[in-house]
């Protein structure tokens, strides 16, 4: 799969039994249709955060084509107060997270499962992830 920032090849990993398609260059992360809620699990928090899933019509920034199918993304506010950006394919492909915000997502949850899914996340990326989970 290509990276529809960087335009460059993405690594395929595997988290949990899923795939997840990560840019080295930029650090996207790119979850097929589905791959979001097995991340989050059975959790009752699940439920709330895909419910609170909206899209912004009059966003500016720029548009960016589905690495699946091409078409140019939706751009999603997520969270109660609208506190992340995605990009979600409008034939529902899946999802684009920009660097971080995969983790920010997944923070808006609580509990113990996030926190496994947060450090199994800071060791693939090599990178420090924050947890917005108290």
């Amino acid at each position: 799969m290509i990276c529809p920032v960087c335009k460059k090849p993405m690594l395929v990993l595997e988290l949990q039994q899923i795939e997840i398609d990560y840019c080295q260059d930029c650090g996207g992360i790119w979850l097929d249709e589905g791959e979001l809620e097995l991340l989050l699990g059975a959790a009752e928090e699940k439920d709330d955060l895909m419910a609170s899933f909206s899209t912004d019509l009059k966003n500016p920034e720029k548009k960016r084509r589905c690495p699946a199918c091409s078409k140019k993304m939706n751009k999603v506010l997520v969270g109660k107060n609208n506190r992340v950006l995605l990009d979600k394919c409008r034939k529902n492909h899946g999802f684009w997270f920009d660097s971080g915000e995969l983790n920010e997502v997944l923070g808006l949850g609580s509990g113990e499962k996030y926190n496994k899914i947060l450090n199994l996340l800071n060791e693939m990326f090599a990178y420090k992830l924050k947890s917005n989970i108290n």
